[in-house]
């Protein structure tokens, strides 16, 4: 066995017949070789060595409150944006002063039936050279605790304000903003088209 290192069990058992051993007459002994303590043998009943884990705190690493924030809704988002018109035009827009100059009611529509008809009503209404229309969606069904199978509601009023800041409508959108009460409140919103060039 050329080149193999003997293990700690040879070598201990080496050494234990070494030192029994006799000197024959006329040779020089040789220095039994040392045992080298070897890694300790792990035996069949002793539990299995578990990593040191290092000391923490339950919810050292969660986030504070503050910066734990909810999805907003499509009505907040809107009254986060920049107000890209009047400023003056605007507050009257928010308190319901300004009249809509046309309306297109979605509510009670498909998804594949409301966007043909809110593009083509917004060209037709950009054609014309309207500024201010009005744009109903409803506000959705509400949720039936007792419904087995979860539905999304309010996809129109969520869904509109997409297609008007997308191709092709988006060019041509100045200011999405919530109705007032008195043009439908949650379930409408406003919209002022650009100046056509």
């Amino acid at each position: 066995m050329k080149g193999r290192k003997p293990r700690h069990e040879e070598l201990e058992l080496w050494s234990q017949v070494a030192r029994t051993a006799k000197k024959l007459p006329g040779q020089r002994r040789d220095p039994a070789p040392e045992a080298k303590p070897g890694p300790k043998r792990k035996k069949a009943h002793d539990p299995p060595v578990r990593p040191q884990l290092p000391a923490f705190e339950v919810g050292e690493r969660a986030r504070g409150r503050s910066s734990v924030s909810l999805p907003q809704s499509t009505s907040e988002r809107l009254a986060q944006e920049a107000v890209d018109m009047d400023a003056k035009a605007h507050k009257r827009l928010k308190r319901g002063k300004l009249a809509p100059e046309a309306r297109l009611d979605l509510h009670g529509m498909t998804l594949d039936e409301a966007h043909p008809a809110l593009v083509g009503f917004m060209y037709s209404a950009q054609a014309k050279g309207l500024r201010l229309v009005l744009i109903i969606t409803g506000k959705g069904q509400r949720e039936d605790p007792y419904d087995p199978m979860p539905r999304r509601r309010g996809v129109l009023k969520t869904q509109v304000p997409h297609w008007l800041r997308m191709a092709p409508l988006g060019p041509m959108v100045l200011q999405i903003s919530e109705a007032h009460i008195r043009h439908g409140g949650g379930g409408a919103y406003y919209v002022y088209l650009r100046r056509r060039r």
